[in-house]
């Protein structure tokens, strides 16, 4: 199946500990099914100091599912993908407006 959602597409979270929450989408691993958006589903690891770096306690980004995000359309609000044929094109638009995104 296609990836309805890609790097650098603004989605707001629908569930978990940071929904409500909106960001952008760094990378994308569709054979797991999960996103990393900036800002969000954030944990703390703990690094060692080395010739580079500090070390110490460092916030990440953890990947979270698809399924808990959703894409923010041009209103601001949260949308479905689907996909259309555009000419010989295949493109993505917003199931909410019918914009091609």
């Amino acid at each position: 199946m296609a990836a309805k959602l890609k790097k650098g597409d603004t989605v707001v979270v629908l569930a978990g500990k940071d929904k409500g929450k909106k960001g952008e989408i760094s990378s994308v691993n569709p054979t797991a099914n999960k996103a990393v958006v900036d800002g969000i589903n954030i944990a703390i690891r703990a690094t060692k100091q080395s010739a580079n770096s500090q070390g110490g306690r460092v916030p990440k980004a953890m990947p979270m599912d698809l399924s808990n995000l959703s894409l923010v359309d041009k209103n601001g609000k949260p949308t479905r993908v689907g996909f259309r044929m555009d000419g010989d094109k295949k493109v993505r638009f917003a199931k909410t407006t019918g914009e091609a995104i």
